[in-house]
């Protein structure tokens, strides 16, 4: 069986599938690997250090599609634009594997369906313990996380830590992150080893322990959360009059912070406006907002994706795909997921569809010319 991994096509995409490390595993299995000239060398992984571990380096990206399967951080939905140029290059009988945004651009998956190839959507991992170590938006969420407090503290006019010098004594910078799954707990970490007083809020309940643990402040509101949490403990959406009080209760949090870091998302649905104009405009010029659901229309009033805007002194900065912006080890943990999905699905060296098996049924999104994933058919 061979295994593919193109370039990433995708503006600004730096990362890469699979990562050399990775290949001598799949080797173990019987898979030979072909990597396209060039795929890894934006997350520092040269062409030699495939070669070393055994892969095969191809000139172009034809050959790279002549494979059973193909590897990809991107495909699909989740590059609408470039990503259509490969559709000519798919065929019954193929496989690919990879983030494709199946909830939020279903058309461009149903494009993809047409040309007979299968598609398995990583975004659809059920949250079960088998497959943790395949959960890509977990991984990629721990690198954004991260990446978002390294931009605050870019941004902002003041350091993190108290420090007591001979000039005087220097205060902590106040740090309120908003959504405390992968990427708020990672955030929380990484602004506590800076030194900032981080205070945070879930509408889960059960996130309030998970805060605590990592040395931030719970930050409580008086609203009804029995119905918040979702399938596989994701955020649910709230109606629309909980959604007003939780805007309302957050103003003054807001407004006593130096730095705000929003991760709030529902999947497949726009992010809730949670930071509303008047919490801005209550924060003193020079802090700052990260807005981590900026794709999704973002959690911040006035965020505009890709955008940096200051208003009223307030800097508002709305990034995308920050887990590209530390490719080398986002890398190195999406091909750890991808490349356990894909032995989940080898048996004896060749791909077996096994619709028993929860992870496989459930992150199928294309097969046979249709798409079979029932999430997607009730968006279509």
């Amino acid at each position: 069986m061979i295994v593919g991994i193109p370039r990433e096509t995708f503006p600004g995409e730096t990362r890469v599938a699979l990562n050399p490390a990775s290949i001598p595993v799949l080797a173990k299995a019987g898979i030979e690997v072909r990597v396209q000239s060039g795929a890894g060398v934006a997350a520092g992984f040269p062409d030699s250090q495939y070669v070393e571990k055994g892969a095969k380096v191809v000139p172009t990206r034809d050959e790279v599609f002549t494979a059973d399967v193909i590897l990809q951080v991107r495909a699909a939905g989740a590059n609408p634009q470039a990503g259509k140029a490969d559709l000519p290059k798919l065929s019954p009988g193929k496989i690919v594997i990879g983030l494709c945004d199946p909830l939020g651009q279903p058309k461009a998956n149903q494009e993809f369906a047409a040309t007979g190839a299968m598609l398995f959507g990583l975004e659809l991992l059920p949250r079960i313990t088998r497959a943790q170590s395949m959960d890509v938006l977990s991984s990629q969420a721990t690198i954004a996380g991260y990446r978002a407090v390294l931009l605050a503290a870019q941004e902002l006019p003041r350091i993190f830590p108290m420090l007591i010098t001979a000039a005087g004594t220097l205060n902590s910078a106040k740090v309120f992150i908003v959504g405390a799954g992968v990427a708020g707990l990672q955030a929380i970490a990484t602004a506590r080893r800076l030194g900032a007083a981080v205070s945070a809020y879930d509408v889960r309940p059960a996130a309030k322990e998970q805060i605590t643990s990592l040395g931030g402040k719970v930050v409580e509101m008086p609203l009804d959360t029995a119905a918040s949490e979702g399938k596989g403990g994701y955020a649910q959406a709230q109606d629309e009059a909980a959604n007003k009080k939780q805007q309302e209760f957050m103003v003054k949090p807001v407004a006593g912070s130096d730095v705000v870091i929003t991760t709030a998302a529902v999947p497949g649905q726009k992010s809730p406006v949670i930071v509303t104009k008047q919490a801005v405009e209550g924060m003193v010029p020079g802090s700052v907002i990260i807005d981590l659901a900026a794709e999704r229309g973002g959690n911040c009033e006035l965020t505009q994706a890709g955008q940096r805007i200051v208003h009223n002194g307030v800097t508002i900065l709305g990034p995308l795909n920050l887990s590209a912006e530390i490719p080398q080890h986002a890398s190195q943990m999406y091909a750890k997921n991808i490349s356990t999905f894909l032995l989940n699905l080898v048996k004896d060296k060749q791909v077996q569809i096994n619709m028993e098996d929860e992870i496989i049924r459930d992150t199928l999104v294309a097969r046979d010319g249709k798409i079979v994933c029932a999430r997607i058919q009730q968006l279509l």
